[in-house]
């Protein structure tokens, strides 16, 4: 299923994508996509629908963040070889860990603003999973067991704020609008693979990443058992399992950061596209 929500921002209602690419209404059903229905039993109900019997949306709506109600937005840095290659950082041994805020979430094809102060604005393409069944403690023979979905996600950073403003790295990753999440929650019977999927990235066309999720570090399987050694991950928390090379601060022979007004396209083989347009925040 390719789950999806739809409509103005704080009022978007649940719905799916059906085969021939239409957004059905699922509000007879559920009244939001949260962590609660997204249990394996209640995505089990979902399945069951005769998907031609739900009421068509036949208009093109806002599609908000393909998931709500999110408790943790975890990220993992340096996934990627490529990518640790570029900043010139070591390889880690173990995954490096840090956190968005959920007020950071916007929807796929919402604008990503500018905030005020903002030098280095940057891009980086990520698998996003989500989190259907509580995971503490889990191996990882077990863990995709708890995933209820994947998305596309886009960690959008401003990198001054980051790197030069001192302490951690949170208040350059979660600014508004930072964590656009979809357009769809795919389920994991028809992701297939998270670690055979192609990833990209376009600025105004121009292709800046170009990868496959085969080429993280560590798996997806292994990220939820490790983070779940460490913490419980909960029914509607979220993942960012990093980004590979080709962000604009690695570019060479100098960074390349956004401007107002560009048109940045995120996309996942059998997950869609984000298209954001970049704009000031008054």
């Amino acid at each position: 299923m390719k789950l999806l929500r739809y409509g103005p921002f704080g009022q978007e209602k649940p719905g799916l994508l059906d085969s021939a690419g239409n957004i059905r209404d699922l509000s007879e059903f559920i009244t939001d996509i949260t962590g609660g229905s997204l249990a394996p039993e209640s995505l089990n109900t979902l399945r069951s629908i005769d998907i031609d019997t739900l009421p068509l949306v036949s208009d093109s709506p806002r599609l908000g963040a393909c998931v709500s109600g999110i408790g943790k937005i975890i990220c993992i840095g340096l996934n990627y070889r490529d990518h640790a290659e570029e900043t010139g950082l070591p390889i880690p041994d173990e995954p490096v860990i840090f956190a968005k805020f959920p007020s950071a979430v916007s929807g796929p094809d919402d604008d990503i603003l500018f905030p005020r102060g903002a030098q280095k604005m940057d891009w980086e393409a990520e698998l996003a999973v989500v989190i259907g069944k509580t995971a503490k403690y889990v191996s990882e023979a077990q863990a995709l067991e708890h995933v209820a979905g994947y998305c596309v996600a886009n960690d959008l950073s401003e990198r001054s704020f980051q790197i030069e403003r001192g302490g951690q790295w949170t208040k350059g990753k979660s600014c508004d609008g930072f964590a656009p999440l979809g357009p769809w929650l795919v389920t994991p019977d028809e992701a297939g693979d998270p670690q055979a999927l192609d990833i990209w990235l376009e600025v105004d066309g121009v292709r800046y990443q170009n990868s496959n999720t085969g080429n993280m570090i560590f798996s997806v399987a292994y990220l939820v058992s490790y983070l779940s050694q460490f913490f419980s991950l909960q029914p509607g928390d979220v993942i960012l399992t990093g980004t590979p090379a080709g962000v604009g601060l690695g570019q060479a022979p100098e960074p390349v950061f956004l401007r107002p007004g560009q048109l940045v396209t995120t996309g996942i083989e059998g997950m869609g596209e984000q298209r954001q347009r970049t704009v000031t925040e008054e």
